[in-house]
């Protein structure tokens, strides 16, 4: 398995737990809050690569 098919299933294990232990909303504010904090915790710079690399380019 491949570093980003584990982080993938990881992923989509805590969403399912989540949607087990907590309300359906809150669930889905922690699923799209966290990836949108993390992205506004990085500097200008860092969001114009992000931006500009493709999800394929990210892993490297």
């Amino acid at each position: 398995m491949s570093k980003n098919a584990k982080i993938a299933a990881g992923g989509v294990a805590a969403g399912l737990l989540l949607m087990i232990w907590l309300p359906w909303w809150a669930a889905l504010l922690i699923v799209l809050g966290v990836p949108a904090a993390a992205y506004l915790t990085l500097d200008p710079a860092q969001r114009r690569r992000v931006r500009r690399v493709t999800r394929k380019e990210l892993g490297r």
